[in-house]
Order: C-alpha cells, then sequence, then structure tokens
C-alpha cells in the first residue's frame, strides 16, 4: 500500500520547485515535520525567483484600526516582538444586524460602509477578498500598510507574487475553481495609515466578519499567515514558534498558523519553516 502521509506533486509542481531552487520532501509522519524542517539543511522553499526581489527595506509592523472619532487616532509605535496592547478605541456606528445571516453580496456590502472604527475615515476600497468562495483552502493574511486598501485585495506586490508562487508549489491559484482553488482574505478589512499595529479592538471588530466569510467558504483548512491574524484567528499571544507544527480550529475548521510573506521576504531562511506547514495544510485538506 502506499503511504498515506504521502502526497504526490505532478510534473509541473516538481519543475516549479526545482526552479526555486527546493528540494522536495515529505515527512514521515505529521510529529516530524518541524523536526526535519529544522534539522535538514533544506534549500529556501520558494526561494525569490527574479521577479520576486528582497526589497530593501519592508515595514515592520502592522497599522491597526481606530474607531471613528472626530480626530484621527495618533499612529502607535511599530514593534515586531512586543505583544499587543488592548487599547481603548471610542466606537462609532455599530456593526449591521445579523452578520452572521448575510449572504456574500450583503457581507461584502456591509464591508464596504463599515463604521465601527476610525479606518473608515482612511477608506479607499475595502480589503474583502478574492478566489474561488467554494474553496477548500482560506488564507487569511495580517493587514499591510497602504497598498492593500489601494488595491482593495489582500496581499499585494511582492507579498503577493510570493503567497501566490506558495500556493502554487502545493497546486493551488486564486484564479482556479474547485480543488485547486482557494480563498484569500485579511483579518482586517481596510487598510492601515501610518505603519502601526492593529489594536486588540480592531481586530474584534472585524472579526464577525471574518467568521461570516469562513461560515460562507466552509473550506477544508486554513492557512493564517502573520501575527495579528494568528492573534484574530486564534485569540492567543503566543509566540508563532509555539504555534507552528500544530492544527487548531476555529468554528470547527482545522487552522494552521504560519508566516506572512512580507515576514519570509525579510528573513528567507524561513521559507523551509513555511513549506512545512503547507505540507501540514496539504495533507490536512485531503483528509
Amino acid at each position: 500500500m502506499s503511504d498515506p502521509t504521502r502526497f504526490d506533486l505532478d510534473d509541473r509542481q516538481r519543475a516549479m520547485l526545482a526552479e526555486m531552487g527546493v528540494r522536495v520532501w515529505w515527512p514521515q509522519r505529521l510529529a516530524d515535520e518541524q523536526t526535519q524542517a529544522q534539522a535538514q539543511p533544506l534549500a529556501p522553499v520558494l526561494a525569490a525567483s527574479s521577479d520576486v526581489a528582497l526589497p530593501a527595506s519592508a515595514p515592520t509592523g502592522l497599522a491597526p484600526a481606530a474607531s471613528p472619532v472626530s480626530r484621527p487616532a495618533a499612529p502607535a509605535p511599530k514593534s515586531a516582538v512586543a505583544p499587543m496592547a488592548v487599547t481603548e478605541v471610542l466606537v462609532g456606528k455599530p456593526l449591521a444586524e445579523g452578520v452572521g445571516q448575510m449572504d456574500w453580496a450583503t457581507l461584502q456590502s456591509a464591508v464596504a460602509t463599515c463604521q465601527a472604527c476610525d479606518l473608515c475615515a482612511n477608506r479607499q476600497q475595502a480589503v474583502f477578498g478574492v478566489g474561488d468562495v467554494q474553496a477548500d483552502w482560506l488564507v487569511v493574511g495580517d493587514p499591510q500598510v497602504e497598498a492593500e486598501g489601494q488595491h482593495g485585495e489582500p496581499f499585494v506586490g511582492q507579498a503577493k507574487q510570493l503567497l501566490d508562487n506558495m500556493l502554487k508549489a502545493v497546486g493551488l491559484s486564486r484564479e482556479a475553481k474547485g480543488e485547486g482553488g482557494v480563498y484569500i482574505t485579511s483579518s482586517l478589512k481596510c487598510r492601515l495609515p501610518g505603519g502601526r499595529n492593529p489594536s486588540a479592538q480592531e481586530l474584534a471588530t472585524c472579526e464577525p466578519y471574518l467568521a461570516r466569510q469562513v461560515a460562507l467558504v466552509q473550506p477544508k483548512v486554513m492557512v493564517v499567515m502573520g501575527r495579528f491574524s494568528i492573534q484574530s484567528v486564534l485569540q492567543s499571544n503566543e509566540p508563532l514558534g509555539k504555534l507552528r507544527g500544530q492544527i487548531h480550529r476555529y468554528q470547527g475548521v482545522p487552522v494552521v498558523a504560519t508566516y506572512h510573506p512580507d515576514a519570509l521576504l525579510r528573513n528567507l531562511p524561513d521559507k523551509a519553516k513555511a513549506w512545512a506547514d503547507l505540507v501540514l495544510a496539504l495533507k490536512t485538506a485531503k483528509g
């Protein structure tokens, strides 16, 4: 019998990984994945190709949304490691009633017109989501600073290119439907001005929207990328190193925590760990 923990890549996926300088490996057991990822001298997973250059500088924090008030909230200091402090936010209008029963069109309209926190004051376009709304995979990312709100979609620029390469390596595409599809969204639905980190209140304000998206998609697995999205979904301030390599749950859906593409662009060796996380998510989705 074939090994049930093994998932064979097709020729296209193997060629893609070879071009990225990735040596394909499959752990024998789930419990060995993190150990093997750290112990073996893997080539950087999904290594940056010529079209995904390492930026000279990258934002160290993600700005939170403050609630709508008469004056803009002062930006919080950037911090890559300090735990997120809960800030007092004066809430404006409450969320629309019945978020938990909305269909896609009603939910998207509610997000686009939301005024529950100060982020609405700087909103150009809501960052709602893209991809197959019936996909087996749902990816949640940290909010980026300015660009996402200009394009109205999660993950843009080099982070988008790297994420697309990561998804292709496991046979997924944001343009695909059915088995190869994926739905991609953000933990916050408005852009974050000023390069600050999101507050706990801002994450909590947007969480019902995310919860409804998950309920509508009904994915087989969620991949949560980045510190703030992990805090929003898992309600945990534990370091990523303690949350990786295991299956969590959100609304009964299996959740795999991993690095945001922006973080991988700043620290290339972590791509090997991200590959192990994708392997875990892939095996989870396959049942």
